[in-house]
Formats: structure tokens, sequence, C-alpha cells
């Protein structure tokens, strides 16, 4: 009856947790599995959990937003109105009074008094969604971190950071990591505490940062969740320690660690002041390496980051200099992640260097031939971005464009059935070549 009652538990946990989140804990669980022969009926049973968690969220409805607090981006289980008129999830938006704040989270509005009146209408909406969704709400004090939960998380940090015992200090590590994945509310922990991330991160600064591989993955791993707090981006990335290590880690580690460490600086990188630190540490050299060399989910990590960071049009040059156009060239080619590919393409098309080393990379046939498949819109519509730019800055492709079109007619077909965006760029491409050829003849 126990063992039933802690899969319950398990489950429960895991139907609060995304699906990267799920996949990676998956992975993390069936690679113990496959390289570990003394592995236990519980290993298994973790997995199977796995799947069947991604399996209800794949089923799962996404909330209406309407649904969601604004500050802690779930379910609401006590919707309260605020002086602004904005449904709130009552104990975070007492939490932010508390902190002193006298504005509106969301219309940043000055409030004309504190007052909290139930949202009796939202309450029942939601109550009748999860019910004809066959979802339960969990219990409304979820989100309160209980002095319980504060001495526990101090006794673990306290195990990190001075305890000699490795094998104590990796379980305590794999502890810290769990919760922080399984309880969102616990990442706030970390906002109340300024020297809870140096605590969590000590064994790290202490040795080699890769001299025990399973602390390293739990350590960074914990930090990839808390990270995910908005409220902590800026206390995370701005602690000396984090954003190193977090390279470091990105450079040495395991393939998990490192696909950990990507992602998170590309959550830390959303806060746009973040940028500016994760960049100067030198992030996109081990970054662009992982989007060569890693699996599909490192891959899709890294590209995650790189992007977030080179959306500060300064980076691109930087991103250029590190090979990132012959690495996404190379996925583009061999058709790996070609959406995510062709976004970060598209984005670094703006870039002078990067254009000249897209036409030494053969990019117009390579973007001609995707158009030509049965690819998406979005797909289509990113590849005759980049190539309406190439043609603008290399004349002599209009050439091989032209050659290609003269067979196919895909850039004429994709002035007529394309998206709106993708249309008027072919249509451009089009006139250009037919300008091109006619200034030719003419000469």
């Amino acid at each position: 009856m126990a063992e039933s009652s802690n899969q319950g538990e398990r489950m429960q946990a895991l139907a609060l947790v995304s699906a990267d989140e799920l996949k990676r804990e998956l992975q993390r669980k069936a690679k113990c599995i496959v390289e570990d022969d003394d592995y236990t009926i519980h290993d298994t049973e973790e997995v199977m959990d796995c799947l069947s968690a991604l399996k209800d969220l794949k089923l799962r409805p996404a909330p209406p937003p309407q649904y969601l607090c604004p500050i802690s981006h779930q379910l609401m289980k006590d919707p309260v109105v605020l002086a602004s008129g904005q449904t709130y999830d009552r104990p975070f938006i007492e939490k932010w009074l508390n902190k002193g704040n006298r504005t509106c989270p969301e219309t940043k509005e000055l409030l004309s008094n504190l007052d909290l009146i139930p949202n009796l209408l939202m309450k029942e909406l939601i109550s009748l969604w999860c019910k004809k969704h066959g979802l339960e709400l969990p219990d409304k004090d979820q989100g309160i971190i209980t002095e319980a939960d504060r001495d526990r998380f101090n006794s673990l940090l306290h195990i990190l950071s001075s305890n000699d015992d490795i094998p104590e200090k990796i379980k305590a590590a794999e502890q810290v990591r769990m919760l922080t994945k399984q309880f969102p509310s616990l990442r706030a922990f970390f906002e109340e505490d300024s020297i809870a991330v140096t605590k969590l991160l000590d064994p790290l600064m202490s040795e080699n940062v890769n001299d025990h591989p399973k602390l390293q993955e739990h350590l960074i791993t914990t930090v990839t969740n808390i990270s995910i707090h908005d409220a902590n981006k800026k206390l995370v990335a701005t602690n000396p320690v984090v954003i190193p290590l977090l390279i470091e880690s990105l450079t040495f580690g395991t393939i998990e660690t490192r696909s950990n460490s990507a992602a998170a600086l590309c959550t830390l990188s959303s806060l746009e002041s973040n940028k500016c630190i994760i960049m100067k540490a030198g992030a996109l050299e081990p970054l662009v390496k992982l989007l060569d060399e890693g699996p599909l989910l490192a891959m899709k990590d890294a590209a995650a980051a790189i992007y977030s960071l080179i959306l500060v049009k300064e980076n691109r040059a930087v991103a250029v200099f590190e090979g990132v156009v012959k690495v996404i060239m190379k996925k583009i080619t061999d058709r790996i992640l070609i959406d995510k590919m062709l976004v970060l393409l598209a984005l670094l098309s703006s870039y002078d260097k990067a254009i000249e080393q897209m036409i030494k990379l053969e990019a117009v046939s390579c973007l001609l031939s995707i158009i030509k498949e049965d690819r998406s819109d979005e797909s289509k519509e990113h590849c005759i971005t980049i190539l309406h730019t190439l043609c603008y800055n290399d004349r002599t492709r209009l050439k091989e464009m032209w050659r290609d079109e003269s067979v196919n007619g895909a850039i004429a077909n994709l002035a007529l059935n394309g998206t709106t965006r993708a249309k008027r760029k072919a249509k451009e491409i089009v006139e250009r070549i037919d300008k091109y050829f006619s200034d030719e003849q003419s000469s």
C-alpha cells in the first residue's frame, strides 16, 4: 500500500513538470539502466513513470491563458482580483505585496488599495475546466514555502557546503535537484536566501568541476531548475560563480550536464541584462560546439541559447567568428532540426560576414532544395527571406537562382502560394531576376 502511495506521489509531482524536463529525466534514468547492470526495479518504475507523464502531457490540453496566474504561470487555485482589475493566485500576489510592492505586477499602475477580492466566477470556471479534462487542482497552499521546507533545504545546502563526504553530497544534490524540479514553489527559496546559490555550488568551486560527474550533473541541473523562476534570473546570473561554472560545465561534463548548462544559459539570457554577462564569460564557443556534436536534445538546448544571445545584434559577429554558420549549414544539409536552424540562419543573415560564409557553403542551392520539399510554410518563409538577403548582397547569386528557377519554378510557386511575407519576398526575387537578365541582355 505504501509503495502504491509513493508511486502516486511521484506521478502527481511529474504532472507538474514540463516536457523538456521530463525528457531529460527520462534520458538520465534510461542511461543509468543501460550502463549499469546493477539497476533496480525502482529505476525501471521511474522510467515508466516518466513515459506515462510524457504521454499524459501530450494528451493534456493547454489551459486557457486567462486561467493562469500572471506571476506563477500556473493554474490558479485561489484567484483574487487586485485594485487594478487584474486577477492573480492569492499566495503569489500576497507574496508580491508583502515585499512592499504597491503596484500591479502586470499593468505597473499604482494601487489605490491593497484589497484582494475573491474571483469566484474565475474559480468556478477553472474548476469546471479541470473536471471536463479529468484534472485535479493541486492544494491551494502548494505555492507557499513552509518553515519545514526551509529547514529541509537548509540542511541539504549545509551538507553541500560543509560536508567532505562526497557520496553524502551526491545524495543531497540529487534531492535538491528533484525537489526544485517537482515543486516550482521551492525555487523561490533561492530568491529568499541570497547566499543559497553559493552554498549550492560550493562543491564545484572547491574541486575541479568535473571530478565527480554525478555531483556536477545534479548541481548544474538544479541551477537550470531554479533559473526558471523569474525572480531568480538576475540573482543567479549576477552571482560571480554561476556563469563561469555553467560555461565550464558546458565544456567539461557529461552530455546531460552540458545540455542542462545550455538550458540554464538560455533561461538566464531571457533577461536582457544577463546577456552581456553571459557573452563576456565566453559562452558562444562551447554552445556552438555542443550544437555541432551533441545529441538531439542537447542540440535543441544549444540552439535555443544561441538564438537568445544573438538577438542582440552585436553578438552575431562573435557567433560567426566561432563557426556557427558552418555548423548550421551542416545541420540543414543533413536535415536535422531544420526549422530551428533556419531561424538562426535568418537572424544571422543581417550580418555581412555571415552572408559571405553562407555563399561559400552553397547556401543558395541548399535553401532552394528545402523550398522544393514538402516542408512547413514557416521553413519556406525563412528560406526565401534568407535568399532575398543573399541576392541583394551578391548579385551573382541571381544567376544561380535563375538556373534553378527556369527548371523548377519554386520561387514563382512560393510567390503565389506562400505566407504573406514569403509571397512578398519571392515576388521581389523574381522581379530582381528579370531585371538582372534584362540589364545583362541590353549591355
